[in-house]
């Protein structure tokens, strides 16, 4: 074929055999019930292929091989224009720039001779050229993405003009395959995903099976590892169209190196391989029908390339531990995919507008705790009412929060110590946490608040280390967590209200937190515990002086602790008692 393209037939014979096979083709009727067809190589392409050829074969440029293209394609204009009028033309670019492009080309070939090289510099120029000219309807250029980042970007262009073809493919979706080998927790590590973090769980075995029964391939594990994950593909794109909610997933278990290999060249960023391994002697232990069992299991994987997937994991998880501390891993990978970073940007103490006193305290405070040649803290936030500029003496505490590594804790009290005094009467509200504690959301509902609020920017540090990243949970993230301190705050105000004598600050507070959660489902965020009390008041039309009296009247705030727990029972649904 080679020496009859380039060599033996006349080039007038090539183009009338390539015009007459595509014409062929575009007269060739549809599947029966098929919607759409889908050609290899549209009529352009002709064009393009056709002046490449006279561009070698007879020495031409450009634009004198283009001419030439068009003079051999002469005798066949009027159907070509009308086969090519049927056609909706899709260009695939390696690169916008064709020499960039052709080079992509030819790193794909295992060898390359000067003619076909320059074959494909012409190839591309005509094609580049084609496109210029409006001749393709859309024109896509893979700039080296992944397989599922082009066929979703395919699908949108080509969805509304034809409905058969899917409209996305895996929009936004996280996979995380599941590999290792037996017994090494992999299905615990799956069923922790789907049950603390709403992974869907799918088994990879069902999805390829799935696919080649829907493809009418009776035997998919005969078949190539390329083929086994396109079917792994194919049966994950029909998953998750069929769940168009769904955002992430985990699929198990990875056995395959080369199926592996390939999933990760066509899904890119959006897949994320996890490795989970302990040693041999615990996988043994672990094993219900026995140590055999598992060595004969082991042997099956290990054949397949399992352990070798370990070299091309994202993360590599080492089970050798407790529960608890793979559970601790496992939400800081989970987490990873969902909150983005973001780095705090500090502003100066004397900014908050705080008394003298405090302000010379946590002046103080950050000379000694950072000023060494490595600093005790990660990061300092002074926080509520502080923060907001609305600390009243003799009413508010001065919340602090800190990030500092745990072997931090001794020296870091010694410094507290020894500026503790510039405090006076004021109670220190002091929350120290690990980078490692806020990265996998080991953290309370308030502490969740801060770093959602450091992360937005709505609340600046007064020190940070350079270039420290924190995590910046969502905000849906940051009401789920309200919703327990509401809890909290509600089993809080009856304990006060059942005293003889409610400490009168408690109460206030713990309302003011009740009464925030409340009207963050109003769609109305308030920081200011003055504020939050005043708003849900009017909300319920209750005596708008009543607020105003709650700080310094004990009856006035118990009066509002009981609106606030009153509106938090109307979001319980009814319980009747049932007869015994």
């Amino acid at each position: 074929m080679g020496a009859w393209w380039w060599q033996d037939a006349p080039v007038e014979e090539v183009a009338d055999v390539l015009a007459c096979s595509y014409l062929a083709r575009s007269r060739h009727p549809a599947a029966d019930g098929a919607a759409l067809r889908l050609v290899d190589r549209g009529l352009p392409m002709l064009e393009a292929s056709l002046a490449a050829t006279a561009a070698v074969r007879e020495d031409l440029d450009a634009r004198r091989a283009a001419d030439r293209a068009r003079q051999l394609l002469e005798p066949f204009a009027d159907e070509l224009r009308a086969a090519e009028a049927r056609e909706h033309g899709v260009l695939l670019l390696h690169d916008e720039d064709p020499e960039a492009g052709t080079r992509l080309s030819l790193s794909h070939e295992a060898s390359v001779t000067d003619t076909y090289a320059s074959y494909q510099r012409h190839l591309h120029e005509q094609i580049h050229r084609l496109a210029e000219q409006g001749r393709f309807e859309d024109v896509i250029v893979v700039a080296g993405r992944p397989v599922v980042a082009v066929q979703d970007e395919l699908r949108r262009l080509l969805h509304p003009h034809h409905p058969a073809v899917p409209a996305r493919c895996l929009p936004g979706v996280d996979v995380v395959a599941l590999g290792g080998l037996s017994e090494s927790g992999k299905s615990t590590t799956g069923e922790y995903l789907r049950t603390r973090h709403g992974h869907d769980r799918l088994k990879i075995g069902h999805l390829i099976d799935t696919a080649a029964a829907h493809a009418g391939i009776r035997d998919p594990y005969a078949l190539a590892p390329v083929v086994r994950a396109e079917l792994l593909l194919d049966g994950l794109d029909r998953y998750t169209a069929a769940h168009h909610y769904l955002n992430r997933l985990t699929i198990e278990s990875l056995h395959e190196y080369d199926v592996t290999a390939e999933l990760r060249r066509m899904l890119g960023d959006q897949l994320s391989v996890v490795y989970v391994e302990a040693t041999e002697e615990l996988r043994m232990h672990r094993g219900t029908a026995g140590p055999e069992d598992v060595r004969v299991r082991d042997e099956v994987k290990r054949a397949r390339g399992a352990e070798r997937i370990r070299t091309i994991a994202d993360r590599v998880i080492d089970n050798n531990g407790s529960r608890l501390a793979l559970e601790r891993r496992l939400d800081r990978i989970a987490l990873d995919a969902v909150w983005p970073t973001a780095a705090p940007v500090a502003t100066p103490v004397n900014t908050l507008g705080l008394p003298v006193p405090l302000e010379a305290f946590l002046t103080v405070l950050l000379e000694r705790a950072t000023g060494g040649s490595e600093p005790l803290i990660e990061l300092l936030a002074v926080t509520g009412s502080g923060a907001r500029g609305k600390y009243q003496h003799g009413w508010s505490d001065l919340d602090v929060f800190v990030i500092a590594e745990p072997d931090r804790t001794t020296e870091l009290h010694q410094v507290l110590e020894g500026v503790r005094g510039e405090l006076g009467q004021v109670k220190l509200g002091l929350t120290v946490l690990s980078l490692a504690e806020c990265r996998a959301g080991a953290v309370t509902s308030r502490l969740l608040h801060v770093l959602a609020l450091l992360g937005s920017g709505a609340l600046q540090p007064q020190w940070v280390r350079p270039g420290l990243l924190l995590p910046a949970p969502r905000l849906a993230d940051d009401v789920a967590a309200s919703v327990k301190a509401g809890v909290q705050a509600a089993v809080e105000i009856r304990r006060q209200l059942l005293k003889g004598a409610p400490d009168l600050r408690a109460l206030y507070k713990i309302t003011a937190l009740l009464a925030k959660v409340l009207l963050r489902f109003e769609g109305v965020e308030r920081a200011s515990d003055d504020e939050a009390p005043a708003d849900l008041a009017a909300l319920t039309g209750t005596d708008a002086a009543l607020p105003a009296k709650v700080r310094d009247e004990r009856p006035a705030a118990c009066e509002l602790a009981r609106l606030v727990l009153a509106q938090w029972a109307q979001t319980m649904p009814p319980a009747h008692r049932e007869a015994a």
